[in-house]
């Protein structure tokens, strides 16, 4: 069977430039994606993400929207989880502190942690912080993107917070998800490229594997189910509306 590949984290410059983002689209298809999350803003209008599905529809992807959010402080986290969480596909929190980390990564609403800064006192993924995400729901998502871009030290650097991080992530059971954090085609790689940067901070061959494809499309499969009209509580779903149950 042929494994199904996802990218969960592409960063069109704008949905106001409609020609940049399907080039986006078009290039992570053409590479060989058949799941692709693209950010939108939090108050992204449903006829924007309408064409957006169309876009990917034509380009033969599946689209997941995505909404990455920004806090300052754990009260403005819960308050965006609040606005968000029935809107979205996928809800990512970068987190810029450490009270924010250590909130998100407890709050089954949120799907991925993310930690943007290349400074190792700016990434607050620390023992403390996997067990809690351990405990809960969230993913730990690495973008790859940075690691083509940085050079010299500010590369070995990052690579040395990534092997630490995807160690903890293993040690508490952490789901991983390997994202392309994408702003432009030319960051874009393919699957198994992708899987050859992971050897880099130590993933080996099918744990790459997995935080492209299994894990990034369990998170989908699992949020489309709680956004379904039937969905009740955790494992209970609307099997049948309307009339009686039948006799047994």
């Amino acid at each position: 069977m042929k494994r199904v590949y996802a990218d969960l984290h592409l960063k069109p410059p704008s949905i106001d430039d409609p020609e940049a983002t399907k080039a986006l689209i078009r290039e992570a298809a053409r590479l060989g994606y058949s799941l692709i999350g693209v950010t939108l803003p939090k108050d992204v209008k449903a006829e924007e993400v309408e064409k957006l599905k169309e876009t990917c529809k034509s380009e033969g992807v599946d689209l997941a929207i995505r909404v990455d959010l920004s806090p300052k402080n754990s009260r403005d986290l819960l308050e965006e989880l609040r606005r968000v969480r029935r809107r979205f596909e996928i809800v990512a929190v970068e987190c810029g502190n450490k009270q924010i980390a250590r909130q998100a990564a407890k709050d089954r609403r949120v799907d991925i942690l993310s930690f943007k800064s290349p400074e190792p006192r700016g990434r607050f993924f620390d023992a403390a912080e996997a067990e809690l995400a351990s405990g809960a729901l969230s993913a730990l998502e690495i973008d790859l993107a940075p690691l083509l871009v940085l050079s010299g030290f500010l590369r070995v650097r990052l690579l040395s917070i990534l092997r630490r991080e995807v160690f903890l992530a293993g040690k508490f059971g952490v789901p991983v998800v390997l994202s392309s954090g994408a702003s432009e085609r030319l960051l874009l790689r393919k699957p198994r490229e992708c899987i050859a940067l992971a050897r880099l901070f130590d993933m080996d061959f099918e744990a790459a594997k997995s935080a492209l494809s299994e894990t990034p499309l369990s998170i989908v499969e699992r949020n489309r189910k709680k956004l379904s009209p039937n969905y009740v509580a955790p494992g209970v779903y609307v099997v049948r509306r309307g009339g009686d149950c039948p006799d047994t």
